[in-house]
């Protein structure tokens, strides 16, 4: 039940404004936690160890942290860290600001998706505008919300602490470039394994939404051809339950990526309601999850 009052408080209050501008969020410490570990070891002809061995102390330390956590006496601590770092409402609070951006405007709408998105926003259109939040909608419901909420149901709060500072370091330094190919190898790569399943949950229950049942072959079919391993199975799920076409060519550092269309029989010329579309698959994809972790704890 720990599990479901997590998910719930998370629901309801969010990330309140009040608290988080007073103190440090806990997501900030573990960027600087990494942000540490670059600056002082991402150097010299030995950066893919380097990297490995830094990975390694902030998994470890994250899982003595959790035990330390999970030794208070009650489960109220379990169920506030757990609420802190489920990021259902926030997520959904996100998204929603971009189709209420391009309401106002286009150029509202890009500043709006360009929080959520590591792509250039500027020259966005409409469309593409709407397909980077949804897009984005889609991955971090796996990564902010199920993926985080199923390590907990594994293995407590040291895997989910485990959970959230590999995730963090996959955002900070798993990228192929020269600066992180090597020192980033060890993040990408754990990350993809603990979002392994989760990514494929997310999409299961992303697909489960639908009144029609419409098949999830395609969704199979089209995951894999994403240029992430994980990212692909929600994003895929998203866009055949919406019936849009996500993913496709997008600029990052001023270079055209001719990345392939998930759906590309799905409708392109998207926005605002796509968006509103969007978000309320959230909440429903959320409370298949309550339901299901219900269910769990029932039997």
């Amino acid at each position: 039940m720990t599990l479901l009052l997590g998910m719930l408080l998370d629901a309801l209050l969010g990330e309140p404004r009040w608290l988080w501008s007073r103190l440090p969020h806990p997501a900030v410490l573990m960027g600087r936690a990494v942000g540490w570990i670059d600056t002082r070891f991402n150097t010299g002809d030995r950066r893919k160890r380097n990297g490995t061995l830094g990975l390694a102390a902030l998994c470890l330390g994250a899982a003595l942290l959790g035990l330390a956590l999970m030794a208070v006496p009650g489960s109220w601590v379990d169920v506030i860290v757990l609420a802190i770092l489920l990021a259902q409402r926030s997520l959904v609070d996100h998204v929603r600001a971009v189709a209420t951006g391009l309401r106002a405007g286009l150029a509202q709408g890009r500043a709006a998706v360009a929080m959520i998105v590591g792509r250039e926003t500027a020259t966005l259109s409409e469309s593409a505008t709407a397909r980077a939040a949804i897009e984005s909608a889609a991955e971090n419901l796996s990564d902010g919300v199920v993926a985080p909420a199923f390590w907990f149901a594994v293995a407590g709060l040291p895997g989910l602490l485990v959970y959230k500072i590999t995730n963090t370091a996959d955002s900070m330094i798993g990228y192929r470039t020269p600066k992180y190919a090597d020192f980033g190898w060890a993040a990408a790569r754990f990350d993809d394994v603990l979002n392994w399943v989760p990514a494929r949950l997310t999409a299961a229950l992303i697909w489960a939404t639908t009144p029609s049942r419409r098949s999830i072959a395609p969704i199979i079919a089209e995951a894999p051809l994403h240029r992430s391993p994980n990212a692909g199975w929600p994003e895929a799920a998203m866009a055949h339950v919406l019936g849009i076409a996500l993913s496709g060519p997008r600029s990052y550092d001023g270079a055209l990526r001719d990345y392939p269309f998930v759906n590309p029989d799905g409708r392109h010329l998207i926005g605002p309601p796509d968006i509103d579309r969007a978000c309320r698959t959230l909440w429903l994809t959320w409370g298949l999850a309550v339901f299901a972790t219900v269910i769990v704890a029932l039997f």
